[in-house]
């Protein structure tokens, strides 16, 4: 099958071996449960969010807060699923292809009584926290305690350099406008839920650059 250089590969396993603490960019997408359409709707080629996207929107953004060392980049709330770009980086690197360093705990020393630095929470770390905050706050929100907001797993691309990272970008950026033809509207989807038969049908989109 031909593939969309700028659509980027998501894998629903994480890369065997792969430091996913390690400093670097990762592009993430989250599909509802069912892939119901719960954050609002396309028009004319824009996303327009609901109060539930709204909310998914304001714990993105408050992931810098909530663990130090990490950051946020593009994102986009679609209907039924999420695109982010999480940025991992230690105080004396910026870099943005992962892969790159990250912070040397072993020399580091605390004064009796002081608490320790905390460890940097991995990708799948960050992942799970913001996945069970956005689901309380919807469910609070649409009064639906204890339902479901998201499949069980989710997606992941390693944004090797800072070309891969210009793909990405215009990905997000490009959704809204393809909403038609994606993968996650229903009107086009095969399956309507299971982490299994998803991974099959999804491990097909990206740029032709293999990982290494």
């Amino acid at each position: 099958m031909q593939m969309d250089a700028a659509k980027p590969v998501r894998r629903n396993a994480r890369l065997a071996g792969f430091d996913y603490a390690q400093d670097g960019a990762y592009f993430v997408t989250m599909v509802t449960h069912g892939r119901a359409c719960v954050f609002g709707d396309i028009v004319d080629g824009e996303m327009r969010v609901n109060a539930a996207g709204e909310m998914v929107e304001a714990v993105w953004r408050e992931l810098p807060a909530h663990y130090p060392g990490v950051g946020v980049d593009w994102y986009v709330v679609m209907p039924n699923h999420f695109h982010g770009i999480v940025v991992l980086t230690s105080a004396n690197n910026n870099a943005v292809g992962a892969g790159s360093p990250g912070p040397d705990r072993g020399n580091e020393n605390t004064a009796g009584g002081e608490t320790p630095p905390l460890p940097r929470p991995s990708l799948p770390n960050i992942v799970a926290y913001f996945k069970y905050e956005t689901t309380k706050r919807v469910n609070v929100q649409r009064g639906t305690a204890g339902a479901r907001l998201w499949q069980r797993s989710y997606y992941d691309h390693i944004i090797r350099d800072e070309d891969d990272l210009a793909r990405v970008r215009e990905y997000i950026e490009l959704n809204p406008a393809r909403w038609a033809e994606d993968e996650e509207n229903l009107a086009n989807a095969r399956n309507t839920d299971g982490a299994g038969t998803e991974g099959r049908d999804r491990v097909r989109r990206m740029n032709r650059t293999p990982r290494s």
